[in-house]
């Protein structure tokens, strides 16, 4: 696999998560009692999205021109903003593009996805196969890595190398893909590799074809565009370089922090079997209140992923009244219980012990 190598001993000291079946119980509950909840909610999408992203764009340009503390202050809350707004890339993935919801995926990437240089489609046509029940955990799942079994020193390299992402992205648009036009040989690599938000080395994705490829075709070149722009005028100093590192450093702290998210969302235990739903579900995680934190490091309904896996298509304003219903309606031996934790720390260390070899 990659140099992510798997300890022989910490996979012994884990469960087979595979073995574990599906819970009919809680699957039926959880069809039944959440039917009403499937409606998303345009306007509440429309105002989260849009006021996360003026939010955060307004606190970066303070945090480039605010004197000393309050610059400080800036620089943070255009992280948690823009954060927050960047996450919206989740729920476009797992939206229907027709009726009410028709053109949220333009503004998303109108608003987001073209000036953050992470277009939807970078998204779609990937997360879902992490939802397909025969791929998830398993070596054809983009978004994941048996990271619970794995040395302890990959976890610190899994974290750190995410602060890389926004140079990666820049010459991903603005070098790259200028020049995999006319080289066929770097577009395919292009398209295959650089082109989604996964963290299993070894996926390899599917060239777009039909609409799909237009809808790529058309958001790239506008990220192509952007990113040579920047890059121009960076080069030129019109705009300072003083600015354009405070921007990169806001961007770059975004991308530690969604993956520090990554890194606790599931337990990583599965060492590339098929699982059941209800192993999925208990390879997630849940982070509900009274923990307060969550609504900033996993923001627009990611502090449920583990009901996510359970439930993909309930809206994210949805997932906390349904968790509320699911745990009132659940006897305590239920398995939905025990996907429940009780914060960030917790998890981190509980997948630093699953590297020691130590339960």
């Amino acid at each position: 696999m990659s140099t992510l190598t798997i300890d022989a001993a910490a996979a012994r000291a884990l469960p087979v998560a595979a073995k574990v079946g599906d819970d009919k119980a809680m699957l039926r509950a959880a069809a039944e009692l959440t039917r009403d909840l499937i409606a998303p909610r345009p306007g509440l999408y429309w105002l989260d999205l849009g006021g996360s992203a003026a939010l955060g764009y307004l606190a970066l340009v303070g945090a480039t021109m605010l004197p000393g503390a309050l610059a400080w202050v800036a620089g943070v809350v255009a992280v948690l903003a823009l954060y927050r707004a960047m996450s919206f890339i989740h729920e476009i993935s797992h939206l229907k593009h027709a009726g009410p919801m028709r053109g949220f995926r333009r503004g998303f990437d109108a608003l987001v996805g073209v000036p953050m240089l992470i277009p939807s489609f970078m998204y779609e046509g990937v997360h879902n196969l992490h939802h397909a029940k025969t791929r998830y955990g398993t070596s054809q799942d983009p978004e994941y890595l048996p990271l619970a079994l794995m040395k302890p020193w990959t976890l610190p390299v899994f974290v750190a190398v995410s602060a890389l992402a926004p140079l990666g992205l820049l010459i991903r648009y603005g070098v790259l893909a200028p020049l995999s036009v006319v080289v066929p040989g770097l577009r395919r690599a292009v398209v295959e590799r650089y082109s989604a938000l996964a963290i299993n080395p070894g996926f390899r994705r599917r060239a777009p074809e039909g609409e799909a490829k237009r809808h790529w075709d058309r958001l790239e070149t506008a990220c192509a565009l952007w990113a040579m722009t920047l890059i121009a005028l960076v080069a030129t100093g019109t705009l300072p370089f003083r600015a354009f590192a405070i921007g990169f450093a806001i961007a770059s702290l975004v991308a530690v922090i969604n993956q520090v998210r990554t890194l606790v969302a599931h337990l990583w235990e599965n060492d590339g079997e098929p699982m059941s739903v209800t192993a999925q579900y208990l390879d997630s995680v849940n982070v509900p209140p009274p923990a307060l934190l969550p609504m900033l490091w996993a923001p627009v309904g990611l502090r449920y992923h583990a009901l996510h896996h359970l439930l993909p298509g309930l809206p994210y304003h949805a997932l906390g009244e349904a968790h509320r219903r699911l745990t009132a309606a659940l006897e305590a031996g239920s398995p939905f219980h025990q996907a429940s934790y009780a914060g960030l720390p917790h998890l981190v260390a509980k997948i630093g012990r699953s590297t020691l070899g130590l339960r």
